[in-house]
């Protein structure tokens, strides 16, 4: 090429970069003002020049659907062009892309590979987002290791998601050796940025004495923190604090309405409490409320709700009594292995309130209760044996199960063991009661 020729090329090519520029900056300017046609118009000739934050701009436009229809295929075309210039903010966005199936079939191993070149570049979100890949499995096998030193990564950068997830990872000890101090640390870092998570998890370190001295005032100050955010667990434990008067003055009210805050998300353990306080009048009393909250609590399977709303049903709080409904609950609860629920339901059966009297039920549910050590269930079951109800009359059994009453404080068992069952055993069969006894109090 002869030196005129090189002269003019080299001319041309600083022509052509000016209007390049001059395009992307008219096209920077349009975008700011809000003139979305503009800034597509400008950012095209830019971006058809090869200019990388043009082509990612245009990119955002399609994405967002600014100056022109949505059109996610044209958003991944045009930020892959500047991904594969190395814009760090056209490869993370083509991450997402490919890890939300946008514009593009779901594909996670691409995701991994340009978040993992946008993260290299040190862009945080994609080291965050690369961070959850490994954490998750995600496209990648799962490495809690380098999850946490991707996250590490991100957090130094300031990225709140990061320092929370860092955070998370050295309090349960994953990718990394248990350090509560390290996770009060980075917990501090995000709470700095009011990350309602971290705060809640906050709180619980002080409330814990984890990394941390044990503090409940400060416990208090962070779960109240995340509650003003709605965080329900936080609602909670606040509601908590306030009842049992930790870190702060005792409030009933106060623990009403934050069991209610909470109880209005659906948190479960709120729901029961939130009926307890309005069943036994602290802070509130209302029983037909009581009911209400119990409701929301069975309907998730709260065993204790379950019983509670039994009783309600069985002695008429707050709602017509019915038997009916009060043994269908105490069931439920029952089935779960709840010992004051198989004991009453035990009695229902015996009494044949709200169901058939069925005496193989009553033995039945008797001896589950009376395995999980409820005295007067082991009372009435030996009483069972005795009578021979629901069950082959058996006196061993009787004086077993009196003697583990009687042992349990039940002192009604040990007249109707000595005048009733022991006279009609023989010494060795007293004996033999005795070491069944003993053997099952030892379990």
């Amino acid at each position: 090429m002869k030196l005129k020729q090189i002269i003019l090329a080299g001319l041309f090519s600083m022509s052509l970069a000016q209007t390049v520029m001059a395009d992307r900056e008219k096209g920077l300017s349009a975008y700011q003002s809000g003139d979305y046609k503009s800034a597509l118009s400008e950012f095209k000739k830019s971006a058809e020049n090869g200019e990388p934050f043009s082509q990612y701009a245009l990119g955002v436009l399609y994405e967002n659907g600014q100056g022109v229809a949505k059109d996610r295929k044209q958003a991944v075309y045009w930020y892959e062009q500047a991904a594969k210039q190395d814009n760090a903010n056209a490869q993370f966005n083509l991450g997402l892309m490919y890890d939300k199936g946008k514009g593009v079939e779901q594909d996670h191993k691409q995701a991994v590979y340009w978040y993992e070149q946008a993260a290299k570049q040190g862009h945080a979100k994609a080291q965050y987002n690369l961070g959850l890949m490994y954490e998750n499995g995600q496209g990648v096998a799962k490495d809690h290791k380098q999850a946490v030193y991707w996250y590490e990564k991100a957090a130094k950068q300031g990225d709140v998601k990061a320092q929370f997830n860092l955070g998370l990872m050295y309090d349960i000890g994953q990718g990394v050796e248990q350090d509560y101090k390290q996770a009060v640390y980075w917990y501090e870092q995000a709470t700095k940025q009011g990350h309602a998570k971290a705060q809640f998890n906050l709180g619980l370190m002080y409330e814990n004495g984890q990394g941390v001295e044990q503090d409940h005032k400060q416990a208090v100050y962070w779960y109240e923190q995340a509650a003003k955010q709605g965080h329900a667990k936080a609602q909670y434990n606040l509601g908590l604090m306030y009842e049992n008067g930790q870190g702060v003055a005792k409030d009933h009210k106060q623990a009403v309405y934050w069991y209610e805050q909470a109880a209005k998300q659906g948190d479960v353990k709120a729901q029961f409490n939130l009926g307890l306080m309005y069943e036994n009048g602290q802070g509130v009393e209302d029983h037909k409320q009581a009911v209400y909250w119990y409701e929301q609590a069975v309907k998730q399977g709260d065993v204790k709700a379950q019983f509670n709303l039994g009783l309600m049903y069985d002695k008429g709080k707050g709602v017509e009594q019915d038997y009916k409904q009060a043994v269908y609950l105490y069931e439920q609860a029952a089935k779960q292995g709840d010992a004051k629920a198989q004991f009453n339901l035990a009695v229902k059966y015996d009494n044949g309130q709200g169901v058939v009297q069925d005496y193989k039920e009553v033995v039945y549910w008797y001896e589950q209760a009376a395995k999980q050590g409820v005295a007067p269930a082991q009372f009435n079951l030996g009483l069972m044996f005795a009578k021979g109800e629901g069950v082959i009359q058996d006196y061993i059994q009787a004086h077993k199960w009196l003697n583990i009453a009687l042992a349990n404080g039940y002192e009604q068992a040990r007249k109707k063991r000595d005048e009733w069952v022991a006279p009609k055993m023989t010494p060795a069969q007293i004996q033999q009661a005795q070491a069944l006894a003993r053997a099952f109090l030892a379990e």
